[in-house]
């Protein structure tokens, strides 16, 4: 584990506790990196739910539930691939939020796609939503920036939500309890 991965796993998490909100990850060219990331974190189990590593090409359709006809027509490595094993996770593994990884990290071209083109995604409450990377380096390289990328869509999608508010505060406001004022 990387200390900016470690980081960037840490954020997110607190972002989703914060929020009282949890997290599911689908992965395909990280195999597993972001959820190693993730509960390499001390805590993570607050909000972390779990993973599904969907390498095979047919089990982004058995496990995530991303739709054949998409996959037979595009392929793994495409946005919309993403998009769907993102919200797919998130319902599979009963999570607030999902997110995916998906592309090619070599060492040859898949799907007709070049080496270093990725795709990540994220589902929330509101949809979603992906970017398209094209990452340069080796194998290696190009699994730990799909990481970070992940990361940082999943962090400006979570700054975008309102943290809840605790209990406590909750319940002064609605049954006037202490520092309320009350006519």
């Amino acid at each position: 584990m990387t200390a900016a991965g470690r980081a960037d796993a840490a954020e997110v998490l607190r972002l989703l506790d914060e929020r009282g909100r949890t997290l599911a990850v689908a992965e395909s060219l990280t195999g597993g990196l972001v959820a190693a990331e993730l509960t390499g974190v001390p805590g993570a189990s607050r909000t972390f739910r779990g993973s599904v590593t969907a390498y095979a090409t047919a089990l982004k359709h058995e496990l995530l539930g991303v739709d054949a006809a998409l996959l037979a027509a595009r392929g793994a490595v495409d946005a919309q691939v993403a998009r769907e094993m993102a919200e797919g996770v998130r319902d599979r593994l009963g999570a607030d939020w999902g997110a995916a990884t998906t592309g090619v990290a070599g060492p040859d071209p898949q799907d007709g796609q070049p080496v270093g083109t990725v795709f990540v995604a994220v589902a929330g409450p509101g949809g979603a939503v992906g970017a398209a990377l094209r990452l340069a380096g080796d194998r290696t390289e190009i699994r730990r920036a799909t990481v970070a990328a992940v990361f940082e869509l999943l962090t400006s999608e979570l700054r975008k939500t309102r943290p809840e508010k605790s209990p406590e505060a909750k319940d002064r406001e609605e049954h006037g309890g202490k520092g309320c004022l009350q006519p």
